[in-house]
Order: structure tokens, then sequence, then C-alpha cells
């Protein structure tokens, strides 16, 4: 085994971890970047519209630089997800709303769209809190992500800037896990 397929995330059936941060190289004023153990870029995500308009919107883009889904919140608080750069409901592939938001707790109910029907279906959840950047994401009983802040020994201080993500090997795309971290920030 060489170098490079240690650190190809699809190449092992094992957990992998991403390393969450605003301050890998690279990364632009205000992006958020998922890099490996290695430190390769393998997600940046973009901010296109500013805090202060009524809908925000984040393109979360791969290391090639082509934009894999774009994250549009809606006026009402909730999030719809789309393929690329579209907003057309064709592309619509999840909506995203909140079910609890408390100071330590969040919950987050998220809806798949079926392709032959249009309807959608609630398959996932996320529970946790946003201050302690500590997540779950789940389907049913089986764990699809965790998030978690990164301790260190004697470490008094834990700094909330960067934290660990880590994803369960299944059938749910890493960017699509990328969109429901940005999501649960957010909220």
């Amino acid at each position: 085994m060489d170098a490079s397929s240690l650190c190809d995330p699809t190449s092992n059936q094992i957990p992998i971890d991403l390393f969450v941060s605003k301050k890998h190289p690279g990364l632009s004023r205000g992006d958020l970047g998922f890099a490996d153990s290695c430190g390769n870029l393998l997600f940046r995500v973009k901010i296109i519209s500013s805090r202060h308009s009524s809908s925000r919107k984040w393109a979360v883009i791969n290391q090639l630089g082509t934009t894999l889904i774009s994250i549009h919140r809606r006026p009402n608080g909730n999030w719809h997800c789309y393929k690329g750069d579209s907003e057309g409901e064709k592309e619509l592939v999840f909506k995203v709303q909140r079910t609890v938001n408390e100071f330590c707790r969040t919950e987050l109910e998220v809806s798949f769209v079926k392709e032959s029907s249009g309807e959608f279906t609630s398959d996932l959840k996320v529970k946790g809190c946003v201050f302690q950047r500590s997540f779950t994401i789940y389907a049913e009983n089986s764990v699809i992500a965790q998030g978690s802040l990164m301790y260190k020994l004697h470490q008094i201080l834990v700094r909330r800037s960067a934290f660990r993500l880590t994803i369960f090997p299944g059938s749910l795309d890493h960017s699509l896990v990328v969109a429901l971290v940005v999501i649960f920030l957010d909220g």
C-alpha cells in the first residue's frame, strides 16, 4: 500500500476523520475547510451571500473546484440543498428543518427527495450542541457521522475554531455530510 492510498477516503472501508477549520492553507477569508489527516483539503465551503440577507447561501466545493451542492437558507428557517449551482426544483436533493433549537441542544430533520415521485422522505436526523461542536448524524439506528472538539492532554481551554468530523462507511456521499455540518453550524 502506498502513501497516496492511505489518504484516499474512498479507498478504505473504515471511518475517516476530516479536520474542519477556517484556517487551512489555501482558504479564502470566511471559507470553511474540510481536510484529511494528511492535510489535503477535500472540501471547501464558500459563503455566497452575506449573513445580513434574508436567505443565505453556501456552496460545497470539492478539491477540483467543482460545486457539488448549493445550500440555501430560506427566510422561514429551513434549508434546501441542490445539485451543483442550480436552484431549480428538479435539482433539489434534500431539505432540512430544525425541530429543536435550545442553547445546548439542536436537532435537525433531513428529508431527501424521492426521484420517482418528487415526494420527501425523512431519512436522517442530526442531534447535538453547536456551541460544543458535538453532534451525531444518524439514520434510524446507524451512525453516519460524528463531530467533536479536538482535545489535547493538559489542555485547560479547548478552542472551538477547529474540530474533527468522523464519517463512518456507508452509502451517504461525503459532500452531503459536509452540507449537513454547515447547516448544523448555522442552526
